[in-house]
Formats: structure tokens, C-alpha cells, sequence
């Protein structure tokens, strides 16, 4: 039996992950680093923003530009801004749930508070959403799913957590919750080695999961 569905945000309910993978690439390359952008979002996806300016210190040589993180910040935003949308078919998801359901995003709150409220999705999420704001250790860990459960009164075995990296499935199965990968910019098996229970490509076939 299922009592809660933990969604991660971007790339689970918001369409972010392309426009922030494309925003980060641009601003490595203008600082003498060329990566794919598969190789991009492959090195990055799934991090907690420490770690991913950690990784992109790694690559710049050691140091990070003074001014590297709020632009990528301000950037990362006005691609927002321009043209972040909702996940195609979450909506209808949410509105068919007959479970509560709540949000754990490696983000920071005033990003997942953004994201949301663009979307149009953060009414739905009021008093449910969680971020790595509110714990030590984010994704990998199981702390962030484990507060979440904790803080909703829900058993961990009782938890269905979607995700769509392998950071993720890995922080919802040392949780000892159900892992559903959702395969957008990931690929399945990438997902299935994770550790997940089950795999979606579509928001159909995740809606079908979830009903079952």
C-alpha cells in the first residue's frame, strides 16, 4: 500500500533540466571548457548546487571565478523566465493521485519555490515541498526522503519516491522507499542500475504506475 509519492522537481515536474544543462554548458565553455551537452547534463544532473560548483571548480583548475555562481545563477533564471514549463502531463498526473504527495528537490528553496510557482504547480505543493535547504547531507543521501516521510507521518515502506537520476533512485532506495525512474533526459537502464523498482518514459506510463 501506498500513503505518500515524493517527486523530485526538475525534470520530474518542471522542465529544467535542458535549459539549466544548456545554461551551465554555455558558461563552461566561455571559460575554456568544451563538453557535449550529454556530457554535460551525464557529469551534473542530480547534484546538489555545492556540489555541482564543486565539480566545476574541479574542471576550471582548481578555483571557482569570484563571480562564476551568481551568474550562473541570474542566467540560469532569465532561461527560466523565458521558457520554463511544466512537465507535459504532470498536471493531469496530480489531479488523479488519490494519495497525498509532496516535493524533495536537491535544489534550494528559493529555487524550487520559483520553479513551482512558474509552472503554476506550487498551490499544489503548499506545506509538502522539501529541498536540501533542510538537511546536512542532500541526494545521495536518504536524509532528504527520510525528512520528508518523517515530517508527513508516512512509514518509509509505505513511500513511492519518483525520480529521473541515478543520484536520486540511489537516495530513495537507501531510504528504503519504492524508486519509479522517470527516463527523460536519463536513460532506463541508467535507472534500472540504480536501484530502480520500475521505469517510466512517459507521464502515461507513470500514471499507470502509480495507480497500480
Amino acid at each position: 500500500m501506498t500513503d505518500l509519492v515524493i517527486f523530485d522537481c526538475d525534470g520530474v515536474l518542471v522542465d529544467s533540466e535542458r535549459l539549466s544543462h544548456q545554461v551551465l554548458q554555455q558558461m563552461l565553455l566561455e571559460h575554456g571548457v568544451a563538453l557535449s551537452f550529454d556530457d554535460t547534463v551525464q557529469r551534473f544532473i542530480g547534484l546538489s548546487h555545492p556540489v555541482c560548483l564543486a565539480r566545476v571548480a574541479d574542471l576550471l583548475g582548481g578555483d571557482l571565478p569570484t563571480a562564476f555562481a551568481r551568474q550562473l545563477a541570474g542566467r540560469t533564471r532569465a532561461a527560466f523566465e523565458a521558457g520554463l514549463t511544466a512537465v507535459p502531463g504532470v498536471q493531469v498526473l496530480l489531479e488523479g493521485l488519490k494519495v497525498p504527495f509532496a516535493v524533495a528537490s536537491n535544489g534550494n528553496r528559493k529555487k524550487v519555490d520559483f520553479t513551482l510557482a512558474h509552472t503554476g504547480l506550487l498551490p499544489q505543493f503548499s506545506g509538502r515541498i522539501f529541498t536540501a535547504d533542510d538537511v546536512v547531507n542532500p541526494k545521495p543521501a536518504p536524509d532528504l526522503f527520510l525528512y520528508a516521510a518523517q515530517v508527513l507521518g508516512v512509514q518509509t515502506h509505505k513511500t513511492v519516491v519518483v525520480e529521473d537520476t541515478p543520484t536520486g533512485i540511489a537516495a530513495a532506495k537507501a531510504a528504503g522507499m519504492l524508486a519509479i525512474g522517470y527516463a527523460a533526459m536519463t536513460p532506463a537502464a541508467q535507472l534500472q542500475a540504480a536501484g530502480a523498482d520500475a521505469v517510466a518514459v512517459s507521464m502515461a506510463e507513470l500514471q499507470r504506475w502509480l495507480r497500480s
